[in-house]
């Protein structure tokens, strides 16, 4: 233990130094750390110890002939994940200089990333990531999913099956995490494709414990198409939530949006494939992420979900912040053109009902100046390759926030959003 000066000068902390090559240290403070992004990858049971039998061949690990597991789902191989088993993975925070921007040599991401490593049980194992939550230095953590982030887009014209697996996710998250245990927070997964059977889960989940649930920034799918978020039929789920203090948040996965890639320059394929996006910088450039998450809140602001349920609340994590901006002008122009359409100031609604996870690489500071410093909460996004190694280094990304706006950053908001209070 060490007493450090705080970056900005403006106070001394006692501290467990941590640091990363480079980086100069960064100090452990003398609040709690309250992480919005962590995550676990999941093991083949976690999808198929509770799933029904009738199911049995609509999920499935399979070998191909080079010897390779892929997914299957719904009849048709999955080549999304290269190795849905996550048996070997990228390092934590082995991406997290390329997402810096710092390669001036132009390396691949494989080259800046180095060499995979096999995972270890507290990426899957509920008392062990607490201990690995204890070495970086993090008090509580909200969880969530790998691999179920993108079965909807799949399999959405199933919500049977989806909502079967995601059942089956949830039954194992409660045995192997326990919802709720003070420290560790895994979120529900939901499908809203079956408005009802969408209720249904939202009760058992809050019967288990658990106060989030995940909902894909996207279009709602089903066996008919799709539909808006604030479609009436989906009002039962947000009243039961609000009424619950349930938060909501919006995950970044795969939302649907690389078809946009894919219709510029002629892919017939019909897979996302997330680790070709990083051979084409044009794709990067399209922000499929930010759209996903700006699109959700636009439909949930201009057709009114927040209107006839004003106490919800929704977190949109791991899509960065670089969005949130646009997205304001946009509804303040659309409020402008036509303020008839909306019974409230749509910028003062995402003001009062969104919080925002911005990107280590995103400017922490111009999102407080835009939407609030209580609406604005840090993520780690441990133990993804995109994840910031060393969690507590996000200080040296935030040292032109006041002492007061790092600690809500970094422990308030979030302790306050899973505590229903907002």
């Amino acid at each position: 233990m060490v007493a450090l000066q705080s970056k900005n000068g403006s106070r001394t902390m006692t501290t467990d130094t941590l640091e990363r090559p480079g980086e100069g240290r960064t100090q452990k403070p003398d609040y709690q750390i309250w992480d919005i992004d962590h995550h676990y990858y999941e093991p083949p049971e976690a999808f198929l110890r509770h799933l029904p039998k009738k199911f049995e061949h609509d999920f499935m690990y399979i070998t191909l002939p080079n010897g390779h597991t892929k997914l299957a789902l719904d009849g048709k191989i999955s080549y999304m994940y290269p190795n849905p088993l996550f048996s070997v993975i990228s390092a934590p925070g082995s991406h997290e200089e390329f997402m810096r921007h710092n390669n001036p040599d132009g390396l691949s991401l494989k080259e800046m990333a180095g060499e995979p490593m096999r995972i270890i049980p507290a990426m899957r194992n509920g008392a062990a990531h607490l201990e690995k939550m204890d070495e970086l230095g993090i008090h509580a953590a909200m969880i969530f999913p790998t691999l179920a982030a993108v079965i909807e887009e799949r399999v959405g014209h199933r919500p049977d099956l989806v909502g079967a697996l995601y059942h089956s996710l949830n039954l194992w998250v409660a045995e192997e995490y326990g919802f709720g245990n003070g420290r560790q927070f895994p979120v529900g997964a939901v499908t809203l494709g079956d408005p009802d059977a969408a209720v249904a889960e939202l009760e058992f989940l809050i019967k288990a414990g658990c106060n989030a649930v995940q909902i894909r920034p996207a279009p709602v799918p089903g066996t008919n198409g799709t539909r808006s978020p604030g479609a009436p039929e989906f009002d039962p789920f947000w009243a039961r939530a609000a009424e619950a203090r349930v938060l909501i948040t919006n995950h970044a996965g795969d939302s649907g949006y690389d078809r946009f890639y894919r219709w510029w320059i002629g892919d017939k394929r019909d897979e996302f494939l997330p680790f070709e996006r990083f051979a084409d910088p044009t794709q990067l450039c399209l922000d499929m992420l930010g759209r996903a998450a700006a699109d959700m809140i636009t439909f949930m602001v201009g057709h009114g979900v927040f209107d006839r349920h004003p106490s919800l609340h929704v977190a949109c994590v791991e899509s960065g912040s670089s969005w949130v901006k646009p997205m304001l002008d946009r509804l303040a122009d659309a409020y402008g053109r036509m303020p008839k359409g909306f019974r409230k100031d749509p910028v003062e609604a995402v003001r009062r009902h969104v919080t925002v996870m911005p990107f280590y690489e995103d400017s922490a500071r111009d999102l407080v100046d835009l939407i609030g410093v209580d609406r604005v909460a840090f993520g780690s996004d441990w133990p993804h390759a995109e994840a910031i190694r060393v969690p507590l280094n996000y200080y040296n990304d935030i040292a032109n926030l006041t002492p007061q706006e790092q600690k809500m950053v970094m422990c308030d908001n979030t302790r306050n959003l899973l505590h229903g209070h907002w």
